[in-house]
Protein backbone atom coordinates (compact mmCIF):
# COMPACT_ATOMS: atom_id res chain seq x y z
CA UNK A 1 0.00 0.00 0.00
CA UNK A 2 1.20 3.52 -0.73
CA UNK A 3 1.91 5.56 2.38
CA UNK A 4 3.05 8.97 3.54
CA UNK A 5 6.83 9.02 4.09
CA UNK A 6 7.37 12.50 5.48
CA UNK A 7 6.26 16.06 5.83
CA UNK A 8 6.70 17.89 2.55
CA UNK A 9 6.07 21.43 3.73
CA UNK A 10 4.32 23.87 6.01
CA UNK A 11 2.21 26.50 4.27
CA UNK A 12 0.34 29.22 6.12
CA UNK A 13 -1.39 32.55 5.70
CA UNK A 14 -0.20 35.70 7.46
CA UNK A 15 -1.30 39.31 7.81
CA UNK A 16 1.88 40.79 6.32
CA UNK A 17 3.90 38.29 4.30
CA UNK A 18 7.01 40.46 4.01
CA UNK A 19 7.03 41.26 7.74
CA UNK A 20 6.63 37.57 8.59
CA UNK A 21 9.47 36.57 6.25
CA UNK A 22 11.68 39.31 7.69
CA UNK A 23 10.94 38.21 11.27
CA UNK A 24 11.75 34.54 10.57
CA UNK A 25 14.98 35.62 8.86
CA UNK A 26 16.02 38.07 11.61
CA UNK A 27 14.84 36.19 14.68
CA UNK A 28 15.44 32.58 13.68
CA UNK A 29 18.00 32.77 10.88
CA UNK A 30 15.70 31.23 8.26
CA UNK A 31 17.29 31.77 4.84
CA UNK A 32 14.51 33.06 2.58
CA UNK A 33 14.87 31.82 -1.00
CA UNK A 34 13.79 33.32 -4.32
CA UNK A 35 10.31 31.81 -3.91
CA UNK A 36 9.75 33.56 -0.58
CA UNK A 37 10.16 30.52 1.66
CA UNK A 38 12.91 28.10 2.51
CA UNK A 39 13.72 24.46 1.90
CA UNK A 40 15.17 22.47 4.77
CA UNK A 41 17.23 19.55 3.47
CA UNK A 42 16.66 16.32 5.37
CA UNK A 43 20.31 15.45 4.79
CA UNK A 44 21.39 18.59 6.70
CA UNK A 45 19.55 17.68 9.90
CA UNK A 46 20.45 14.01 9.58
CA UNK A 47 24.14 14.93 9.29
CA UNK A 48 23.96 16.72 12.66
CA UNK A 49 21.59 14.29 14.39
CA UNK A 50 21.77 10.92 12.56
CA UNK A 51 19.55 9.19 15.12
CA UNK A 52 17.64 12.16 16.53
CA UNK A 53 16.49 14.15 13.49
CA UNK A 54 12.90 13.40 12.60
CA UNK A 55 9.63 15.09 11.78
CA UNK A 56 6.84 14.63 14.28
CA UNK A 57 3.20 14.52 13.21
CA UNK A 58 0.87 14.65 16.20
CA UNK A 59 -2.80 15.59 16.51
CA UNK A 60 -3.74 17.25 19.82
CA UNK A 61 -7.12 17.36 21.56
CA UNK A 62 -9.08 20.53 20.87
CA UNK A 63 -8.90 21.59 24.52
CA UNK A 64 -5.09 21.25 24.74
CA UNK A 65 -3.28 24.24 26.23
CA UNK A 66 0.04 23.29 24.60
CA UNK A 67 -0.29 25.91 21.84
CA UNK A 68 -1.20 28.73 24.25
CA UNK A 69 -1.05 31.69 24.29
CA UNK A 70 -1.65 31.31 20.55
CA UNK A 71 -5.22 31.00 19.35
CA UNK A 72 -4.02 29.19 16.23
CA UNK A 73 -4.99 25.56 15.83
CA UNK A 74 -1.44 24.60 14.87
CA UNK A 75 2.10 25.21 16.05
CA UNK A 76 5.28 25.11 14.01
CA UNK A 77 8.21 23.10 15.40
CA UNK A 78 11.57 24.09 13.94
CA UNK A 79 14.67 21.97 14.48
CA UNK A 80 17.73 24.01 15.52
CA UNK A 81 21.43 23.16 15.65
CA UNK A 82 22.62 25.21 18.63
CA UNK A 83 20.14 25.66 21.48
CA UNK A 84 22.20 28.03 23.63
CA UNK A 85 23.33 30.01 20.59
CA UNK A 86 19.71 30.40 19.46
CA UNK A 87 18.60 31.58 22.90
CA UNK A 88 21.42 34.15 22.93
CA UNK A 89 20.45 35.31 19.44
CA UNK A 90 16.77 35.65 20.35
CA UNK A 91 17.68 37.70 23.41
CA UNK A 92 19.95 39.97 21.33
CA UNK A 93 17.10 40.46 18.82
CA UNK A 94 14.65 41.33 21.58
CA UNK A 95 12.50 38.27 20.93
CA UNK A 96 10.85 37.12 24.15
CA UNK A 97 10.61 33.46 25.03
CA UNK A 98 7.18 32.06 25.76
CA UNK A 99 7.62 30.21 29.04
CA UNK A 100 10.83 28.64 30.27
CA UNK A 101 13.10 26.49 28.10
CA UNK A 102 12.79 22.78 28.75
CA UNK A 103 15.23 19.89 28.52
CA UNK A 104 13.74 16.44 27.95
CA UNK A 105 15.32 13.08 27.20
CA UNK A 106 14.54 13.62 23.49
CA UNK A 107 15.70 17.21 23.16
CA UNK A 108 15.85 20.82 24.28
CA UNK A 109 12.85 23.09 23.70
CA UNK A 110 12.04 26.79 23.74
CA UNK A 111 9.05 28.70 22.39
CA UNK A 112 8.46 32.09 20.77
CA UNK A 113 5.48 33.76 19.14
CA UNK A 114 5.75 34.83 15.50
CA UNK A 115 4.35 38.15 14.23
CA UNK A 116 1.02 36.51 13.38
CA UNK A 117 0.50 35.08 16.86
CA UNK A 118 1.55 31.51 16.04
CA UNK A 119 3.55 29.67 18.64
CA UNK A 120 6.86 28.40 17.28
CA UNK A 121 8.57 25.57 19.10
CA UNK A 122 12.34 25.44 18.74
CA UNK A 123 13.79 21.97 19.18
CA UNK A 124 17.36 20.71 19.34
CA UNK A 125 17.19 16.90 19.14
CA UNK A 126 19.24 14.74 21.46
CA UNK A 127 21.48 12.28 19.75
CA UNK A 128 20.74 9.40 22.12
CA UNK A 129 22.17 6.67 19.89
CA UNK A 130 24.98 8.29 17.89
CA UNK A 131 25.65 6.72 14.53
CA UNK A 132 29.05 5.12 14.16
Amino acid sequence: MAKVIGLGGVFFKCRDVEATRAWYKRALGVAIDEYGGTSFGHADSAALFPQGARTIWAPFKGESDYFKPSDSDFMINLMIDDFDGMLDHLKAEGVALEGEPMIESYGKFAWVMDPDGRKVELWQPVESNPAT
